[in-house]
């Protein structure tokens, strides 16, 4: 049975301790099973050209500050897998390296999916040179993997703006509410063009999508909707006014 394809609405580090999100994270690995393996574009790796993780036993990174130490001692020991890592390396002509590992993009949502940290996960890299359009293309090269067992996953945040992020909580701001809706009827539809032209999709994407790190690992879960696959959102929650925490499920 092939896997689904997956994006996570990461949000913060500290949700890999646990929160009002992590119960979806888990019924959604409940209902997968264990795939053969995972591979993960995170927000939070670019490089100039693609690159793939390819060691046994990837590293848990740190990518991030001023945490509790409790967060920062945290391991997710999940292999890796060169033979995934050389698969991906073919199809999409990806680097193999061993200069990454698991970021807390990845780290902090599969944590809590598959818990016992038992599913093979690679890391593809955002290439800085791609546009939006090279982005979804490159997501189309991998989707033969899900016919291998596979599932493609996305980590981010459909919104993501820190700079009007508010602490202390609070309800949406308007633009970041129509920015979040417009993303989930496009993918209803499936639309990529508007997916991909997030701009004329709505004009709340310049607020919505200051920078577009956090948004572009969900055209590589797009890419893989093929006829008859169902589009379903997990955690559809605007947190402190400007951080998407929306969940996609392709499949």
């Amino acid at each position: 049975m092939r896997p689904p394809a997956v994006f996570f609405g990461h949000g913060s580090p500290m949700n890999a301790l646990g929160g009002p999100y992590t119960a979806a994270w888990r019924d959604l690995g409940a209902s997968i099973g264990k795939p053969k393996g995972v591979v993960m574009v995170s927000a939070h790796w670019e490089t100039d050209g693609p690159a793939v993780t390819a060691q046994s036993n990837p590293e848990t990174i740190h990518d991030f500050g001023d945490f509790p130490d409790e967060l920062h001692v945290m391991q997710y020991p999940a292999p890796g897998s060169p033979e995934l890592a050389a698969r991906v390396a073919t199809l999409t002509g990806a680097t193999p390296t061993s200069q990454w590992g698991l970021d807390h993009g990845t780290w902090s949502v599969l944590t809590h999916v598959w818990p016992e940290a038992d599913v093979p996960v690679v890391q593809l890299s955002l290439d800085r040179r791609l546009d939006a359009q090279g982005h979804f293309d490159l997501g189309r090269r991998l989707a033969a993997l899900r016919d291998e067992g596979v599932i493609i996953a996305g980590s981010g945040d459909f919104v993501h703006n820190l700079r009007t992020w508010k602490r202390a909580g609070g309800e949406p701001y308007e633009w970041a509410s129509r920015f979040n809706e417009a993303v989930k009827s496009a993918l209803i539809q499936d639309d990529p063009t508007a997916l991909i032209d997030r701009v004329r999709l709505a004009e709340d994407a310049q607020l919505s999508v200051p920078t577009e790190e956090h948004y572009l690992p969900l055209l590589y879960v797009a890419a893989q909707r093929r006829p008859g696959d169902d589009v379903s959102f997990f955690n559809d929650v605007i947190e402190g006014g400007s951080i998407s925490m929306t969940g996609v499920r392709i499949g």
